[in-house]
């Protein structure tokens, strides 16, 4: 079957169906971007685009799902890694059976992996992964690009995972926001056990030393704490931190002197117990 219109009322009608089946199957969040964006905004590599990787897309699906702010909160440790893990699964099995989705109602379309690298030591030999799950979700309109080279959304920050698919059918794409949610407060690079970051004053992203995370997530991988998420974890921006009563970010700031000083801080406690259980190391606040 040939490409839908974006106007048609056959396409409005398997728009309004694919977003009922996908939330359905558990996505939080769904953004479409016509494949012609990539060019518009000429920020990533020819390469890396849609059209490159399968000529005949139309439109990039992301899904997205969030990372629950409690639990992220205690990163580095098992917890943090299997819900890391868990919601990677959610994401792969969300792509995949909606792309099945739209074949059987006559539109090719293909998952794009959550992670697309076999381990840490292949991602240190070759950067980056094949597609950009978070400039799709820029031009999905699901969020704007902070500082740390997160996706960051009014909802929850930057603390949500994302993924594509590539698809034949021509959804009308939604809205890229304009103004960007990043307060440039600085934090994720301040805090950063990597040092991985560095401010710009010319623009919201700053500079990111990818060898640098990575080869400190290797460290944490060995020590069965992995990813470390702390960019993710600090960042002040989304409605989530007042449902679970967490607009406090200064409290990140002194954690690692608290536990220093009194591993049994009473306001760091819950966090040590979750860190000190199932993984290799675990303590307190991770040090550079």
């Amino acid at each position: 079957m040939t490409a839908l219109s974006s106007a048609s009322p056959s396409s409005v009608h398997l728009k309004r169906s694919f977003l009922r089946e996908a939330r359905r199957l558990g996505a939080s969040m769904i953004g479409f971007a016509p494949a012609s964006r990539w060019a518009e905004y000429d920020e990533v590599p020819a390469s890396y685009r849609p059209n490159e990787i399968w000529k005949p897309t139309q439109t990039v699906v992301v899904l997205a799902v969030p990372i629950l702010l409690p639990i992220l909160e205690s990163t580095p440790s098992i917890n943090y890694q299997e819900h890391y893990i868990t919601s990677n699964i959610l994401l792969d099995q969300l792509a995949y059976r909606l792309s099945i989705y739209l074949n059987e109602r006559g539109f090719g379309a293909i998952p794009i992996p959550r992670d697309g690298y076999g381990n840490l030591d292949i991602l240190l030999r070759k950067m980056p992964a094949c597609f950009s799950h978070v400039y799709a979700a820029k031009y999905a309109g699901l969020g704007t690009i902070g500082l740390s080279h997160n996706l960051i959304n009014a909802q929850y920050g930057p603390r949500m995972r994302y993924v594509s698919l590539f698809t034949t059918a021509k959804f009308k794409g939604d809205p890229v926001l304009e103004s960007d949610l990043c307060k440039a407060c600085k934090l994720c690079a301040r805090l950063c056990p990597a040092q991985a970051l560095t401010p710009r004053p010319d623009r919201i992203a700053g500079d990111f030393d990818a060898i640098a995370c990575t080869v400190y997530h290797k460290q944490l991988t060995a020590e069965s704490r992995f990813p470390c998420g702390i960019c993710v974890k600090v960042c002040p921006v989304g409605m989530d931190r007042k449902l679970y009563g967490r607009t406090r970010v200064a409290d990140y700031i002194t954690e690692q002197k608290a536990l220093e000083a009194n591993p049994s801080d009473p306001d760091y406690r819950h966090l040590v117990h979750l860190r000190t259980h199932g993984s290799r190391n675990g303590a307190g606040e991770p040090k550079p």
